[in-house]
C-alpha cells in the first residue's frame, strides 16, 4: 500500500472518529434551532467560544509537543509520562483559577446570571483536557480505531442525554407520565444540552483513565523545558486559532448595537451548514499530523506533502461545490427563523478552505522547531480578524466576522506559504490548487444567474445544479486523471 493511500485510510478512520461525531451533533442542529430560541442559541455558541479559548491553555500544545518529541524510537513513554504529569498538575490549577473568577468571567460574557454555565464549562475544559493527551498518544501510535470508537462513544451519549431531556421527558409528561416532572424543568432546555456534554466529557476521561495513568511518573525536567520551549509558541497559535473561528460569536454578542443574541443565534446557525468544510479539514488535521512528523525524514517527503496538498485542495473544492449547489436542501436543517444568515455561508466555506490551506502550508515551522515564526502568522490573523470585526459588525452585522474569516485564514495561508519557501520549500502545484476552489465559486455562482429563469421549482433548481456538479467534475477529471491514478497509485 503507497503512503498517499495509508494516509487517505486513516483520514478516512479518524474522520469517522473526529467527524462522525460532529456530524451526529451536526444532526441536533434541527432540534435545537427549533427548541431553543435565537438568543438561547446565542448563548450556546458563546459558551462553547469559552471552552474552545479555555482548551487552548489547558493543553497549552502538549499534544503537538509529544509528536515531535514522542515520534522518536524508544522515547514515546519518556515523553508521554513528562507530559501527563505537567498536564495533570496545570489543569487542577487553571481549574481552580478559573473557578474562582467564574462570577466575573459570567459578567465578561454577557451570561450574568447563568455563572453555573460558567462552572459546568470549567470542568468540561477539564476533562477533555485530561483526555487530549491519551487521544493524543492513540493517534501517535497508529491507533485510529479506538480512537473512533471512544470519540463516537462519547457524541452518543452526549445526543442520548440531549434528546432523553428536550423530546422524551416532555412527550411522556404530556402523555400522564409525572414522576418525569421531577426531573424536568421547563425552561431549561439550554441547561439539559450542557449538561449531556459535562456527563459525556467525564465518561470519556474515565474511559481513558488508564491511558492517562499508564506510567511510571517519570518526569525529565530537561525533556519538558525542551517540550515547553517547542509548545509554548503554539498556545498563541492556539489562542489566535479560537479568535479567528469561535470568537466571532462573543465580538457580535458585544460589538452589535441591538439583537446580539438573536443575530448571533442566526450566525451560529449558518456556521453549523459550513463547518461541514470544517469537518472535512478536521479529518484531514487528524491524520496529516502525525503523518507529517512520522515520515519527516523520507527522501520523498516533500514530494508526498506536495501531493496531499494538492488532494486536499481537489476535495475540498468538491465539498463547497456539493454543500452550495444543494442548499435548497441543506438549508432544511435549521429552523425557519435561523436561514437569514445563509447568505454567508459561501463566505465561510472558502475561508475555511484557506483554512485547510494554511494547514497543509504550515507543517514547516512545525518540522524545522520554528514554532515561535508560526506563532506571528497566526497572532497576524487574530488581528486581522479583530480589526475586521471591531469596524464592520455595527454595519454589516453577520457578515462582517465571515469577512473577517476569510480575510485572515487567506492571509494566514498565503504568508505561511512564502516563509515555508525559506525554511521547508515544497513544490506545492499551488496554481491548479487556487484554481479548483476558483473554477468551483464560478460555477456556484453560474448556478445563482441561472436560477431566477427556473421559477420556483426546486426540482428544475436541483437537476440543473446536479448537471453542474457533474459537469466539474467531468471537466476535472479529465484534466486530472493522470494525476489521480498518481495519487492512488
Amino acid at each position: 500500500m503507497s503512503l498517499l493511500k495509508k494516509f487517505a485510510g486513516e483520514t478516512v478512520i479518524y474522520g469517522l472518529g473526529s467527524v462522525l461525531p460532529r456530524v451526529l451533533l451536526f444532526a441536533l442542529t434541527p432540534i435545537l434551532t427549533r427548541i431553543l430560541g435565537e438568543g438561547e442559541y446565542g448563548n450556546h455558541a458563546v459558551m462553547y467560544a469559552f471552552a474552545a479559548l479555555s482548551l487552548v491553555f489547558f493543553t497549552y500544545g502538549m499534544e503537538t509537543a509529544l509528536f515531535r518529541f514522542g515520534s522518536k524510537d524508544g522515547q514515546l513513554n519518556k515523553v508521554f509520562s513528562t507530559a501527563a504529569i505537567s498536564l495533570l498538575v496545570t489543569t487542577i490549577v487553571f481549574a481552580g483559577v478559573l473557578l474562582f473568577f467564574s462570577d466575573s468571567i459570567a459578567v465578561f460574557l454577557e451570561q450574568k446570571g447563568q455563572e453555573r454555565f460558567i462552572r459546568w464549562f470549567i470542568y468540561i475544559t477539564a476533562f477533555d483536557a485530561l483526555a487530549a493527551l491519551p487521544f493524543a498518544k492513540l493517534r501517535l501510535e497508529n491507533r485510529p480505531i479506538r480512537f473512533a470508537v471512544i470519540k463516537i462513544l462519547s457524541v452518543l451519549i452526549n445526543i442520548s442525554i440531549i434528546l432523553f431531556f428536550l423530546l422524551v421527558c416532555p412527550f411522556l409528561i404530556e402523555n400522564g407520565f409525572d414522576w418525569f416532572a421531577t426531573i424536568y424543568e421547563e425552561g431549561k432546555q439550554l441547561d439539559y444540552v450542557f449538561i449531556a456534554n459535562l456527563v459525556a466529557s467525564a465518561l470519556v476521561f474515565l474511559i481513558l483513565f488508564r491511558n492517562f495513568f499508564s506510567f511510571n511518573w517519570e518526569f525529565d525536567f530537561q525533556l519538558w523545558k525542551k517540550m515547553l520551549a517547542y509548545s509554548w509558541p503554539l498556545i498563541l497559535v492556539g489562542f489566535s486559532g479560537v479568535v479567528n473561528r469561535q470568537l466571532d460569536r462573543i465580538f457580535l454578542v458585544k460589538w452589535l448595537p441591538t439583537n446580539g443574541d438573536e443575530l448571533t443565534g442566526i450566525y451560529n446557525a449558518s456556521v453549523k451548514i459550513a463547518v461541514l468544510m470544517s469537518l472535512f479539514i478536521t479529518a484531514f488535521n487528524y491524520a496529516a499530523e502525525p503523518f507529517f512528523f512520522k515520515n519527516a525524514n523520507r527522501a520523498d517527503a516533500k514530494p508526498i506533502y506536495a501531493q496531499i496538498g494538492h488532494a486536499f485542495s481537489i476535495v475540498g473544492s468538491l465539498v463547497f461545490l456539493g454543500i452550495m449547489l444543494y442548499m435548497d436542501l441543506v438549508q432544511l436543517i435549521l429552523g425557519k427563523n435561523f436561514r437569514a444568515g445563509l447568505e454567508i455561508v459561501p463566505i465561510l466555506l472558502v475561508a475555511y478552505f484557506f483554512l485547510g490551506l494554511f494547514y497543509n502550508f504550515s507543517i514547516w515551522y512545525k518540522l524545522t522547531d520554528r514554532t515561535k515564526i508560526g506563532a506571528w502568522i497566526s497572532i497576524g490573523g487574530a488581528i486581522v480578524t479583530i480589526v475586521i470585526n471591531y469596524l464592520f459588525i455595527p454595519t454589516l452585522e453577520i457578515k462582517a466576522p465571515a469577512y473577517a474569516a476569510l480575510a485572515c485564514f487567506a492571509f494566514m495561508a498565503t504568508t505561511s506559504y512564502f516563509i515555508g519557501k525559506k525554511y521547508y520549500p515544497i513544490d506545492y502545484p499551488i496554481g491548479k490548487m487556487l484554481t479548483y476552489i476558483f473554477v468551483a465559486v464560478g460555477v456556484f455562482y453560474l448556478s445563482e444567474i441561472i436560477r431566477p429563469y427556473l421559477g420556483e421549482n426546486i426540482f428544475k433548481i436541483l437537476f440543473v445544479n446536479t448537471l453542474l456538479f457533474f459537469g466539474y467534475l467531468g471537466g476535472f477529471y479529465l484534466l486530472e486523471k493522470k494525476t489521480l491514478r498518481k495519487l492512488m497509485g
